[in-house]
């Protein structure tokens, strides 16, 4: 039955539930069998058993299971968690930092590059973040770097990993978009790239003209070169590798996500071993961590097509699409006025929230305006990166915080991050400016 009215409310108490902190994937489900329990009543029903909801929860479970592109999630999510298990991060870390050192604020460009890179390893955001706060946070400070600087540093680079490929989050939005995957993949490849740039150059910048915030290393502390060059060789070129086993193979349209996330797995414990960690608790712990993590991006999926399938029913995306059209938009506002609801969305929700409940009711208007899907989904893939980026939720200054406690102020952790989340905004700006920056190399593979 359609009732745009009890669609309107059900939304309204979803976010109520999520903002008093109940899990999000059993909440979604929660209330697509309440509601859905609504619509699709009938006097005919022989038992309160006998409604078209529960069908409709074990025909979603079926699809999310039979589903080819979610194959590649755990195997993605295993080659991240041994990857990070190896130890290579922190040799990686070092070794750009010597590297680098001629450069101002050696130690920050030498984070936020093996962010980019350990990101390619791996899409999970609290790991790269958790680690390198770790790593790199406690390095940066104890040679004086300014903290809020330093945290700012870590946060938004630890971010990188949801829009660089291969994203658990561009496979997300591949299934709900109904996108191809690879094309997604290398339409991020380049809008990724530019992010990391802007963060590169700004830290360097604000070291050479506020150097006290990021002083240089002494002399006596860089090693001779022959040894700063074999250690890069021995960090760098068995990730380097993996990548280009796991990216390369998919943008040559040689294998599948699945295929190459399933050669990504292979190529992780084969550097595990190289690298002396293969050991019976990290394999444990990963598969584990791989098989928790797995299941809470299946059962979000069950509860936000059931979610979605009701509030659709009800008539709930009728409204919006109705709200829009009678605003009489330009293809340009309709984008500018989209990417503020995601970024204010961004302030108390998760992208996953954002993602699996808010971008659908967008996509069906997209051809109405014109808009190439693939540039939109970069847009959004960018925007949100505010949702870790903007308090009060900003998840990747809780992780740090998480690991420094006592060494650093939650709103020192903030205020550092204010900058990188206007540098954000302003790649959005560039994007739109230029949209070959996302459609150039899907085309240059796929073609048109």
């Amino acid at each position: 039955m359609t009732n745009p009215e009890i669609a309107i409310m059900m939304m309204g108490v979803f976010i109520l539930f999520v903002l008093l902190g109940f899990p999000i994937a059993f909440t979604l489900l929660a209330m697509g069998v309440g509601f859905g329990y609504y619509a699709y009543f009938s006097k005919d029903m022989s038992s309160i058993f006998d409604n078209r909801i529960f069908d409709l929860v074990v025909q979603n479970t079926y699809s999310v299971m039979d589903n080819h592109f979610l194959t590649a999630v755990p195997l993605f999510l295993f080659m991240g968690y041994l990857v990070e298990r190896a130890g290579i991060v922190a040799r990686l870390f070092n070794s750009i930092r010597l590297a680098s050192s001629g450069l101002p604020a050696s130690m920050a460009v030498a984070a936020l590059v093996t962010c980019t890179l350990f990101s390619t390893a791996t899409g999970i955001i609290g790991a790269v973040v958790t680690l390198m706060g770790l790593l790199a946070w406690p390095a940066m400070v104890n040679a004086g770097y300014d903290k809020r600087f330093a945290s700012g540093i870590i946060c938004s680079g630890g971010c990188l990993g949801i829009l660089i490929p291969p994203s658990i989050m561009l496979i997300v939005y591949a299934v709900i978009a109904e996108l191809s995957p690879l094309r997604l993949f290398a339409a991020a490849m380049l809008p990724g790239l530019l992010l990391a740039s802007l963060y590169i150059a700004y830290a360097v910048i604000l070291a050479t003209f506020k150097p006290e915030i990021a002083p240089k290393p002494k002399a006596d502390e860089i090693p001779p070169s022959k040894e700063i060059v074999r250690e890069v060789i021995v960090s760098f070129v068995p990730l380097f590798t993996l990548i280009i086993l796991v990216l390369g193979t998919i943008l040559a349209g040689v294998a599948t996500p699945a295929e190459a996330a399933a050669v990504g797995a292979f190529g992780a414990l084969v550097m595990s071993y190289f690298y002396k960690t293969l050991k019976w608790k990290n394999f444990r712990e990963s598969v584990f961590l791989t098989a928790k993590t797995s299941a809470m991006i299946m059962w979000l999926f069950i509860g936000s097509w059931t979610f979605a399938s009701v509030f659709s029913y009800l008539g709930g995306h009728e409204v919006f699409e109705q709200f829009f059209k009678s605003m009489d938009l330009q293809p340009w506002q309709f984008l500018v006025i989209t990417q503020i609801i995601i970024f204010l969305l961004g302030w108390p929700l998760e992208w996953t929230e954002i993602l699996i409940i808010f971008v659908p009711i967008f996509l069906p208007l997209l051809e109405l305006f014109g808009i190439n899907p693939y540039f939109f989904a970069m847009l959004i893939a960018l925007n949100l990166q505010t949702s870790f980026l903007t308090p009060p939720m900003a998840m990747s200054a809780y992780y740090l915080k998480g690991v420094q406690k006592k060494n650093v102020e939650l709103i020192e952790i903030f205020k550092g991050i204010m900058p990188f989340l206007l540098i954000v905004i302003l790649s959005m700006v560039i994007l739109y400016n230029f949209p070959g920056l996302a459609l150039w190399l899907p085309e240059k593979f796929f073609g048109t």
